[in-house]
């Protein structure tokens, strides 16, 4: 009877450490953000209509994300704290894209059909196509590399 006591006990310790480590995207306001963020954040968003604002932990590094839309389509900018743009996913439309990128996109897609396509640019550079996919009422997403490569690791 100890031992599962005891084993109940260490299960319940250990969860209760993980759970601060799993990162959840916490809703903030403008006022919220770091003077730094909000200048970076007002240079992107001009002539955009801005949804929301967020701030995330990635890789146990803090960051504020500026959920837009612009010209019709979606912008996401990921911020760092000093103001530094770190991010920009911005929906493309699939058929704007290179045709090799486009068949490496239908081509991980499988049966499954591309509902949004995103560029995603890190540091100013273009390191990947995002594609979000349904099949049989399951979402997921796709990356390919700018030119249609597979890439090495996710982006």
């Amino acid at each position: 009877m100890f031992r599962v006591q005891a084993g109940i006990s260490v299960l319940i310790v250990t969860a209760a450490l993980a759970v601060p480590s799993i990162a959840a995207e916490k809703k903030i306001t403008k006022s919220q953000l770091p003077a730094a963020v909000a200048k970076t954040a007002e240079q992107q968003s001009v002539g955009a209509t801005v949804l929301g604002y967020s701030q995330d932990r990635e890789n146990g590094q803090l960051e504020y994300e500026v959920q837009m839309t612009t010209g019709g389509h979606s912008k996401d900018v990921t911020i760092a704290p000093g103001g530094q743009l770190l991010e920009i996913e911005e929906q493309v439309t699939l058929a704007d894209l290179p045709a090799k990128v486009q068949a490496s996109l239908h081509r991980k897609a499988g049966k499954g059909t591309i509902t949004k396509v995103e560029s995603l640019v890190k540091h100013g550079v273009l390191v990947a196509y995002e594609a979000q996919v349904l099949n049989a009422g399951k979402h997921s997403e796709v990356q390919v590399g700018p030119a249609g490569e597979t890439l090495q690791h996710e982006e």
